[in-house]
């Protein structure tokens, strides 16, 4: 058995209003370039294929081309399993016709201990679930955290081994030991307790997860995220982004990188170096860009003017620290008048002091306060 391992496409994602729809669908190209070069046997989604619950009608037929062209067209044979980002029921409403096309879209905990033999190899697929389901499902109220559930998961699953197969398990949870990003990834915890412990995962072969954006999150041999196939925030901007091609039989899993274009890009410099003409030559108005400014003087509307040059720009943040003002009693604070105490803070919290115009908008600014005050008693 040789299939591809994906997960985290979070269709219909947008990056601070900008529209990944089209970088989806390169991202898409690209993995079905990967199954149809690497000969795989069958296509692994190991959950979130949508980034929300309520889906928007141009996201759901997005999937749904998408899973038509690696099942109808390519003749892929797909198991996919719901994460926590999509909704169960919307997704799953369709699962008895596709299976009848080999697409295994399993959304329901019930459904995961029923092995999907597809050569020499059981694949049991276990959606996200709530602690409640796994409750009802083995009629038990004492199951108190999510690491005595998988235990009775696991076993359940063992049970159903084909002592001639292969065996591996599709799931979408954190586990013991990998590092998340929580920028991107939303919290999984069930009854109380947020990680698998990774020991109880040993029966299987491989176990293909998905909910961690980060591919590198976990770093053991047979239990692998995949990371989301394309950067969603800040806190991926330095990863690389793939999918993961698992050879059963070679006991081999082959990493193949996606290129990344539209990119993430973190850019770091004075407002000058980031619009000098070298530099503006070089940008590539595709890209999307963290932009982190070193200049210590205000400028004024400077994120429309860096739009000019950075049209997608996600986030804008300054080097610059306040400084922490300087303990003063309240003797030497009344010792000062309000615009030479306005005019230290200001110093102490910038490292500037104030320009001629702006003491002139102060004192004025403070002569109004002073008049409507002064009306106030009066009245």
């Amino acid at each position: 058995m040789r299939f591809l391992h994906t997960a985290d496409w979070h269709l219909g994602k947008k990056l601070n209003g900008f529209d990944l729809a089209a970088d989806q669908w390169a991202m898409f190209k690209q993995i079905e370039s990967v199954a149809l070069t690497e000969q795989v046997d069958a296509l692994v989604l190991a959950g979130d294929l949508f980034d929300r619950a309520v889906p928007s009608e141009a996201t759901v037929d997005q999937l749904k081309k998408m899973l038509a062209q690696l099942n109808l067209v390519d003749r892929f044979p797909i198991l996919a399993i719901s994460g926590n980002h999509d909704s169960a029921p919307r997704l799953g409403m369709a699962s008895a016709w596709y299976r009848a096309h080999g697409l295994y879209l399993v959304t329901e905990f019930a459904q995961a201990f029923e092995p999907i033999v597809i050569g020499d190899t059981q694949f049991f697929l276990l959606p996200y679930f709530t602690l409640q389901a796994a409750r009802n499902y083995f009629a038990d109220e004492q199951l108190r955290d999510l690491n005595q559930v998988m235990a009775k998961v696991v076993a359940t699953m063992q049970a159903q081994f084909a002592p001639d197969k292969h065996h591996v398990l599709v799931a979408h949870f954190f586990a013991a030991g990998s590092q998340r990003t929580p920028a991107s990834e939303t919290m999984i915890e069930v009854g109380g307790l947020a990680a698998v412990d990774v020991a109880l995962l040993a029966p299987f072969d491989y176990v293909a997860l998905g909910h961690l954006h980060n591919p590198q999150a976990l770093k053991t041999k047979r239990v692998k995220y995949s990371g989301s196939p394309l950067k969603l925030s800040a806190s991926e901007a330095t990863m690389t982004k793939g999918v993961r091609v698992v050879d059963l039989a070679a006991d081999r899993v082959a990493w193949q990188p996606l290129s990344q274009h539209p990119d993430l890009v973190k850019v770091t410099g004075s407002f000058a170096e980031l619009t000098a003409p070298e530099q503006v030559a070089a940008i590539d108005r595709e890209n999307y860009y963290l932009l982190t400014l070193t200049d210590q003087n205000e400028i004024p509307d400077v994120m429309a003017k860096l739009r000019e040059f950075y049209p997608r720009i996600l986030s804008l943040h300054f080097t610059r620290q306040l400084n922490q003002p300087a303990v003063q009693t309240m003797h030497n604070l009344t010792e000062k008048s309000p615009l030479e105490q306005l005019a230290a803070f200001y110093e102490q919290t910038t490292g500037q002091p104030l320009t001629a115009r702006q003491q002139k908008w102060a004192a004025e600014g403070l002569a109004k306060i002073k008049g409507e005050d002064d009306a106030t008693t009066q009245a």
